[in-house]
Formats: structure tokens, C-alpha cells, sequence
């Protein structure tokens, strides 16, 4: 038969008027003590302890060890409490939980808490309807959706974990993190309470201003707006995509770093290295490692590439390779500040359209007129010509088109000018090739070698024609000299002259004004009788197989015909006579 009757200690509290506390200095440490409770009940069966505890006034208050609760109602029985109404939970003097009932395991030192309840711990509070505790490992169990509060910081998800002593919660399955700058989504993370670092241990999703970022694995550090996606991560702003094996993102320098098979897309222009840097603050890009960068206009290859968006400004380092239609730039570092940059270092421009290349140790160029400068170490140009390619060497090289509708370029080279090609070769203090129309000029003390003849003049202009040399006109004081031996020198001297080319062989000179000649005439065995000196107005000389075959004087012709044995060759040359081929480059290295 059940006994119900009042604690005497109760009983004699509520004859008195006051409520008494129990004696627990002959309690074990593992025994749940009531220390409070207005109105209680007892009944006693065997080992078997109920008691039935109740608030009139002040709260039932129980502890075991460190643990603390306190509710409006409690059924006690050994160690199983049942509590219900306004219950406080408290181990130590860190963790609270409020909760509007309580089932507690005081032998498992196992806790369940139904309603509305509120976990404390310093800054954080945990707000869920249906949480385990336990108070052996001090971790907090909920099933049925939590959310945790941190100073500004929410996260709320299904289901989770709260290591209470290690300062740690683990979220699982709609996880939800949010505060003023950003939103996170996320299948699975871990919390760091003290740090306030979130560590994602699943699919992630984080969203701050029009940014999104994603990853499968990595950490936010939240104060410091750090955050750190290490498996297939990715990054979207508008137009902007980033894919990397590593992406670090700075919420503070608004930067976004890219490590391992980096690409990172803006609308049409496209960065991809072993690493990209993303300034947002700046809108530069950093490029490092086998960097490539492209828009709609260029491509460019480097080691080390830097891009400003705003000025369209780039910086290269390490060989680096532009590609701008038709032209392609290739130098050690590049420098261009949105309208005119610099090249340096092994220096390699090329126009394809005009099959043209610039080999220079500096390049400056400006994009929108199209101008080139190349210096340093004597700059070089190659163009191909006929299937054969035309060297040309100078202190300085210009290059710059002649007008804005078309590609056609003019050439401009000065200073110790030489040029070689196979059958061609020449020297003068500068030069102008105009690409147009095919047309070499050479100014200040012009020599020319074709073969086995010179041609000198105050300036000389070469012609070419489907890519072979068509004619060289000669202007004041012309003079061509042809030899076989070095001995003897067949000579033609005018005021202006202009020689005819076929198939890059000499086919005939016409001399006009103050014309003199002085020809070595052959038999038929090729064998010298004479020298033929002519002077006239004007002349006109065929030749065949690089030596003279036929002369026509015109206008009143005066010559001589001196028999070989008794010319006398010195004497026979001309005013103005020179033969230079210690100036004549023969081969590509004596440009």
C-alpha cells in the first residue's frame, strides 16, 4: 500500500510559514539533493524513492555535484527526475539551460529538455525545442532544429552537436549561418564559439554582397573575414568566375586568391595561372605561374602578370608573349599603362600581316596609333622578300602605320644602318621602308652591293615588286661601280640614275645628266682589248649575266677607245670613284 504523506521537514516549514532546505552533509556526491522545494510529497516502496516537489513561492531547487536546476515542479525517484515548469539547468558556472520540462538520468548523468529552450554560455546562446546533455563527455545533443547566437553571428540547422567545454558545435543538414555582411549555407559544419570559426565539412555556400563562393571543404574565420575553400571550390560575382584547387577569400581587402589550375573569367576577359589574385578594392588581377591572360582584343602568356581593370594597364614578368592581331609582342617584361607600354629585354615584335619582326632589347609602342620604337643593342629587322628574308640593322628602329585604314606600315631605321639579304646588301646613316608601296629610301651616304656591283648617291631609292627588287634610282652624284676582279672596274657616274632588275639580276642602268662611263671591252673568248670611256648627257647600259653587254649614249656622245695594253687603270677612274667592301655586310652577323 502507497504511503503519501508531507516531508516533515515541509510539513514543519508550512506549520512555520517557511520552506525548508535539506541536509546534505551525509549525501555522496552522486545523489540528486533537493534544496528547496514549498510543497513536496514522499512515498517509499522497497529502494524505491518517490518524491513529488512543488512551488508555491520559491522554485524547486536540486542539484547533483556541480549540477544546479531549478523548475516549478519535480517528480523525484532515485535518481530519475522529472521537472517541469520554468527549468533552470546549470553545471558549474558556465553552461545554463532554460527549458519548459527536464528529464534527467542522474546515473547516466544523462539530460533531456523539451520546449522552449535556451542554452547560455558566455556570449552564446543555443535556442532549440527538443535537446540531450550530457554531463559526463558536456555535450549538447538537438534533433528537431537549433539555432545559436554569437554576437552578431546566427547559425540554425535540423540537427547538431554543442561540445560545451571544447567551445565547438557541429552543425548537420540545412545549416544556416548569417549575420550583417554575409549569408552561409552549408550540409555540414563546425563552430568554433570562442574563435567564431566556421569550418565546413560538407557543401557550402556563402553569399556576401553580390559575391557567392563555394566549396565542398574549408573555414570562414568570421572576425577576420577569412575564408578558405580547399575542395572544388568556386567564386561568382555578376559576370566574374574564379575555379582553382584553393580559393582564400579577404572580406576586409575584399581579395580573392586562387591557388593551384587558377582560372578566373570577367565577362570576356579571361586569367588563368597557378595563382590568381583578385583585388576587388583596385579591380586588379594578379597572375603568377604559367600565367595566361585574354579579352577580346589580346592574349597575353608571362610568368608574372599583372592587370588593372579600370586603366586596362597590365605588367608582365618572367618571357612573356602578347598576341594583338596582326601583331605579336614577346619580350622579358612587359609595361603598359592602358595606352603606351614598354618592352624590354630580348625584344621580339612581329607584324604578320606585313611579315615583319623586330628583334630589340627595348620596345616602346603606343597601342592606339600603333607605334613602335625599338633601341638598345641595335635593334634588327627581318621581312621576308621573295621567299628569301631581308635583314636590317640600326641604333634605332621605328615602325608605325601609315594611315588608319589599312595595315601598311612605315619603317623608319637610323644611325649606322646595314642591311643583308642574299643577293642584296647596303649601308647609310637612316632608312625609310614603306610597306605600302614597297619602296626602300636610304639617306646620308648610301652604298648598295647587288652581286658584283656597288651604287652610291647623295640617296637612293630601291623598288621592290612581288617581292623581288624591280628598280634603284639613284639621286645626285650617283655612281655604280661593277667589277668581277677588283682590278678592273667598269664604271657609271650621272647626276641621277635609275638600274632595272630582273629576276633580282642587273638588266639595264639609264643615265641621265653629266652621264660618264668607263667599260672594259671583251671579245668573244671574254678576253679584255679595251676601255671605252664615254662622256654625254645621258646613256643607257644593258647588262647580261651581271656584266655589260651593250651601251647607247645619247646627245652628243665624246669617248675613247684606249687598247688594253696601254690603259693606264688607275688613271681611268672616275671623279668621285670609291669601292668600299670593307663597309659591305656579307653575311647576317656583320649587321
Amino acid at each position: 500500500m502507497k504511503h503519501l504523506f508531507l516531508f516533515m521537514a515541509l510539513l514543519g516549514a508550512v506549520l512555520n510559514g517557511q520552506a525548508q532546505v535539506a541536509d546534505t552533509s551525509k549525501v555522496s556526491d552522486d545523489e540528486i539533493i533537493v534544496d528547496h522545494s514549498d510543497l513536496g510529497e514522499f512515498s517509499q516502496r522497497g529502494d524505491t524513492t518517490v518524491q513529488k516537489l512543488m512551488k508555491e513561492i520559491q522554485q524547486v531547487a536540486l542539484h547533483q555535484d556541480d549540477l544546479f536546476m531549478f523548475c516549478d515542479t519535480a517528480i523525484l525517484i532515485n535518481k530519475q527526475l522529472v521537472a517541469d515548469g520554468n527549468v533552470i539547468f546549470q553545471q558549474g558556472d558556465s553552461l545554463s539551460v532554460f527549458a519548459d520540462s527536464l528529464r534527467y538520468d542522474g546515473e547516466e548523468r544523462l539530460a533531456d529538455l523539451f520546449g522552449e529552450i535556451v542554452l547560455l554560455k558566455g556570449d552564446q546562446q543555443l535556442f532549440t525545442t527538443r535537446m540531450t546533455y550530457d554531463l559526463k563527455t558536456k555535450v549538447a545533443i538537438f534533433r528537431e532544429g537549433a539555432t545559436l547566437t554569437n554576437d552578431t553571428i546566427h547559425l540554425s540547422s535540423k540537427r547538431g552537436y554543442y561540445y560545451v567545454d571544447s567551445d565547438e558545435a557541429f552543425f548537420k543538414d540545412s545549416v544556416v549561418v548569417y549575420n550583417d555582411d554575409f549569408i552561409l549555407f552549408s550540409d555540414t559544419l563546425r563552430f568554433d564559439t570562442e574563435d567564431r570559426v566556421a569550418t565546413f565539412l560538407g557543401p557550402t555556400l556563402i553569399e556576401q554582397d553580390s559575391a557567392k563562393m563555394y566549396t565542398d571543404a574549408g573555414y570562414y574565420d568570421i572576425p577576420n573575414e577569412v575564408a578558405l575553400f580547399t575542395m572544388n571550390p568556386q567564386y561568382e560575382k555578376g559576370v566574374q568566375q574564379a575555379l582553382a584547387d584553393t580559393i582564400r577569400y579577404n572580406g576586409k581587402l575584399k581579395e580573392v586568391r586562387l591557388m593551384g589550375n587558377a582560372r578566373f573569367r570577367d565577362g570576356p576577359k579571361l586569367a588563368i595561372a597557378d595563382t590568381i589574385r583578385y583585388e576587388d578594392i583596385g579591380e586588379v588581377t594578379v597572375l603568377v605561374g604559367e600565367a595566361h591572360y585574354e579579352d577580346e582584343e589580346q592574349e597575353i602568356d608571362s610568368q608574372f602578370i599583372r592587370y588593372e581593370k579600370k586603366t586596362d594597364a597590365f605588367f608582365t614578368s618572367g618571357r612573356a608573349r602578347l598576341s594583338d592581331p596582326p601583331q605579336i609582342l614577346e619580350a622579358d617584361e612587359i609595361d603598359f599603362d592602358g595606352e603606351e607600354g614598354i618592352a624590354s629585354g630580348k625584344v621580339i615584335w612581329a607584324d604578320t600581316a606585313e611579315q615583319i619582326t623586330v628583334f630589340a632589347e627595348r620596345a616602346d609602342y603606343n597601342k592606339a596609333t600603333d607605334f613602335l620604337l625599338a633601341s638598345g643593342d641595335r635593334p634588327m629587322m627581318a621581312t621576308v622578300i621573295n621567299a628569301d628574308t631581308l635583314y636590317m640593322r640600326a641604333d634605332t628602329l621605328i615602325a608605325r602605320k601609315q594611315s588608319e585604314t589599312d595595315s601598311a606600315r612605315l619603317l623608319i631605321a637610323y644611325v649606322d644602318v646595314r642591311i643583308y639579304k642574299s643577293d642584296l646588301q647596303g649601308v647609310c646613316d637612316s632608312l625609310a621602308y614603306a610597306t605600302k608601296d614597297s619602296l626602300f629610301r636610304f639617306y646620308d651616304d648610301p652604298v648598295l652591293w647587288s652581286d658584283t656591283t656597288q651604287f652610291t648617291a647623295d640617296t637612293i631609292m630601291m623598288q621592290m615588286r612581288n617581292e623581288a627588287m624591280d628598280y634603284i634610282r639613284m639621286i645626285d652624284n650617283a655612281f655604280i661601280n661593277n667589277t668581277t676582279d677588283e682590278v678592273l672596274y667598269n664604271q657609271i657616274k650621272g647626276k641621277n640614275v635609275r638600274a632595272f632588275f630582273k629576276e633580282s639580276e642587273l638588266e639595264r642602268i639609264r643615265v641621265n645628266g653629266n652621264a660618264e662611263s668607263v667599260y672594259y671591252a671583251q671579245d668573244e673568248q671574254k678576253a679584255y682589248i679595251g676601255v671605252n670611256k664615254t662622256a654625254c648627257s645621258s646613256m643607257l647600259i644593258y647588262f647580261g649575266s651581271n656584266e655589260v653587254d651593250n651601251i647607247m649614249f645619247y646627245a652628243e656622245p665624246k669617248g675613247d677607245f684606249i687598247p688594253i695594253r696601254k690603259a693606264k687603270h688607275d688613271e681611268l677612274k672616275l671623279q668621285g670613284f670609291r669601292w668600299e667592301p670593307e663597309r659591305r655586310p656579307l653575311k647576317k652577323s656583320d649587321l
